[in-house]
């Protein structure tokens, strides 16, 4: 029965993959499983973990939070085997996404970065996205990490981002 449960476990975390046009979070697909008593938090990293070995996710990490996508073998697996999945999980997965959706992609909507230069400063890579699309795009340079860190922070807090990005836009469009 455990196995069976494992696996329901992955088709389920694909199945989420699969509803969404963004890469998910860690702690947004644990959140989900937490919230509805699926599982524990161990469990669903160990799914996580052999959906990548497998081939049917991927993920990238960026300032220690990984960001999981589904592969094309993990889309065409999900669409072959979704019906395994039982209705109610399914279902509670597509009212999770929904009702969450705004917050998700707003997670997603606001990505930064930074990385060493050759020169020893920072760059500072800042955007505000749509889905694929890029509606804004910085790159701001840093002296320190420090800085840089904070500059990434303070781009992803609260709804700075979507105050720069509607500034720019005020300015360029008059």
């Amino acid at each position: 029965m455990a196995l069976q449960l494992e696996t329901i476990y992955k088709l389920l975390i694909m199945h989420m993959l699969d509803e969404v046009e963004f890469p998910l979070t860690n702690a947004q697909i644990t959140d989900f499983f937490l919230e509805n008593e699926y599982a524990t938090y161990f469990v669903v990293q160990k799914a996580l973990n052999e959906l990548i070995e497998d081939g049917f996710v991927f993920s990238n990490m960026k300032r220690n939070t990984s960001y999981y996508h589904l592969t094309s073998e993990g889309r065409e697996s999900i669409k072959f085997f979704e019906k395994k999945i039982p209705n109610h999980m399914a279902d509670d997965a597509d009212m999770y996404l929904m009702n969450n959706k705004y917050q998700l992609r707003k997670e997603m909507g606001t990505v930064s970065d930074y990385y060493r230069m050759n020169n020893g400063d920072y760059m500072v890579h800042c955007q505000v996205k749509e889905g694929v699309d890029s509606l804004i795009e910085l790159k701001i340079p840093a002296p320190t990490k420090e800085v840089a860190a904070r500059m990434c922070a303070n781009w992803d807090e609260n709804e700075r981002a979507n105050d720069i990005y509607q500034f720019v836009m005020s300015k360029l469009s008059k």
